[in-house]
């Protein structure tokens, strides 16, 4: 019996779309959902990087493209590809939501945690690392999340979650992103039975 529910597909596949959907599905039914999505930010038409955007409507930068600031203070910036990330603006604004993670929950149902997304960017942080791991394992909310599809050097613990065998992953791809959230749906009802 899995628990989570994981999304996987290729980079702009609509991944992020089918959470959100997912999710105001979920308040519709009144669910107790928390958690994050990421939103490209756009200017000009070209993308310039990623913020975390809470489930509540709370925003803070993720990454930007370009030179990190911290370079000229000698402090090491990660960097992924184009993109610097602002790990403090991400660590401040995605951390807290753990440590509520299933509060409000009454009568044994599970709360709904949104963590989107376990990825490069995310991953450079220890403290989310652990905190990804403890709600894994909670028996306080199910997880839905976004995963990227293998590529490259494996990330740990991307293949641990995908890896589990309480966690349903879900492979999405321009074909099936139109039809394929009613089986989301069904899977993360059964989890929070």
């Amino acid at each position: 019996m899995f628990k989570h529910v994981f999304l996987t597909g290729p980079p702009g596949v609509g991944k992020t779309t089918l959470v959100q959907k997912a999710c105001e599905a979920l308040t519709s039914a009144g669910m107790v959902i928390d958690g994050f999505y990421t939103e490209e930010v756009r200017t000009g038409g070209r993308r310039v990087g990623f913020d975390v955007v809470t489930v509540s409507g709370k925003r803070g930068i993720l990454s930007r493209v370009g030179e990190s600031s911290a370079s000229s203070s000698g402090r090491h910036e990660p960097r992924v590809g184009q993109y610097v990330v602002d790990l403090p603006s991400f660590e401040n604004l995605a951390l807290p939501l753990f440590k509520n993670v299933g509060a409000g929950v009454e009568g044994g149902k599970k709360a709904v945690f949104v963590i989107d997304e376990i990825g490069k960017m995310e991953l450079f942080s220890q403290a989310f690392i652990r905190a990804v791991r403890q709600t894994l394992d909670s028996s306080t909310c199910s997880i839905l999340g976004t995963i990227p599809i293998p590529k490259g050097k494996p990330l740990g613990l991307v293949e641990e979650v995908r890896n589990r065998r309480d966690v349903k992953v879900f492979a999405v791809t321009k074909d099936n992103r139109d039809m394929i959230l009613q089986d989301i749906m069904s899977a993360l009802q059964e989890c929070i039975k």
